[in-house]
């Protein structure tokens, strides 16, 4: 049962002042007999009359309580829901070579990417996601999971500093990166699998190319989404890291490869995209959002029905009784 109008609860509260007046305060101001002692009264038999003295308050009291529960527009509801829910599994294949420390999208390539990912990741409750990075080679950094906030520390930890270290390999393999999260995603439950790839460059090492990873995504049944990240034309690409921790850049040509990213996409049945700004990157996020949607098939019913009627009934009962009793058996002075 739910209530419509809940505030007006709030008026049962007045009931505690009401009974410490009854009983600590009203007492003082009614007529008294004064007698010497009432040992002649101790072994008086008690009537009915004064066992339920009380009565009356106590009728008054529930009769106040009926009407702020009709006051309070109690309603039930009926209701029936069948349906299955199948969430989707995705795997997010991010790119963490050097070169996605570059400022072109503020205050890096880097950043950008995991703050518009985590985004996606919390507007997606009921789906299995996992993360892949890859930069000269690649590797799960979290595996598929519905605990999002376990995700979310995993996309925080994400850094080009494992290869700006030498942790590992040079170069970007976007072929591995791809392999890897479909070889993921393929083992799930489920008719729904996802990857979205996200560079910034194009596959210039590892054992497996961008087309081979492509063309096995699709035996797997597995759609990818390919994202192009970053400026065209000369950009300020890391060289090195300096010893007090600032990253060193110089001006090179940027090296995307957008036709094999479009070939990888249009062979798993997926889309490729191309973003240039946090902004754009964002709307990418939000276009693959918008296309995979968790399945739902859900058949429901609900209807709300007032339920004042048994209060307002009560109410009425508890008010006619009291008058009823107070006015002729309870009556006081009633012989």
């Amino acid at each position: 049962m739910t209530f419509a109008s809940p505030y007006f609860l709030l008026l049962l509260l007045l009931i505690v002042p009401y009974v410490l007046w009854y009983f600590l305060f009203r007492k003082r101001h009614e007529a008294a007999l004064t007698l010497a002692t009432t040992e002649t009264f101790r072994d008086a038999p008690k009537t009915w009359r004064n066992r339920l003295m009380h009565l009356p308050f106590f009728l008054r009291l529930f009769c106040f309580v009926a009407v702020v529960l009709v006051m309070a527009r109690p309603q039930t509801s009926s209701s029936w829901q069948k349906g299955e829910t199948e969430g989707i599994h995705i795997v997010l294949a991010m790119d963490i070579s050097t070169s996605m420390l570059t400022p072109d999208i503020a205050p890096n390539r880097i950043t950008a990417a995991k703050d518009v990912a985590t985004d996606f990741v919390m507007h997606r409750p009921s789906d299995n996601i996992g993360l892949t990075l890859f930069g000269g080679e690649a590797f799960t950094q979290c595996p598929l999971t519905t605990d999002h906030g376990m995700l979310v520390r995993a996309l925080g930890n994400a850094s080009c500093e494992l290869q700006a270290q030498g942790l590992i390999q040079s170069g970007t393999a976007i072929g591995m990166g791809l392999a890897s999260a479909v070889a993921h995603v393929e083992k799930a439950e489920g008719k729904s699998k996802v990857v979205v790839l996200l560079t910034d460059g194009a596959n210039n090492t590892g054992d497996i190319s961008p087309l081979m990873a492509a063309d096995m995504a699709k035996d797997c049944g597995v759609r990818v989404y390919t994202i192009l990240l970053g400026s065209d034309g000369k950009v300020n690409v890391p060289v090195a890291t300096l010893p007090n921790g600032e990253v060193y850049t110089a001006q090179a040509d940027a090296t995307p490869d957008p036709a094999t990213l479009k070939e990888i996409a249009a062979t798993t049945g997926g889309i490729f995209y191309r973003a240039t700004s946090r902004k754009a990157l964002k709307e990418v996020y939000d276009d693959i959002d918008r296309l995979e949607k968790t399945k739902l098939k859900v058949n429901n019913f609900s209807r709300r029905y007032e339920a004042f009627q048994p209060f307002a009934f009560a109410a009425l009962l508890f008010l006619l009784l009291e008058m009823v009793l107070r006015l002729t058996w309870l009556r006081k002075g009633l012989g």
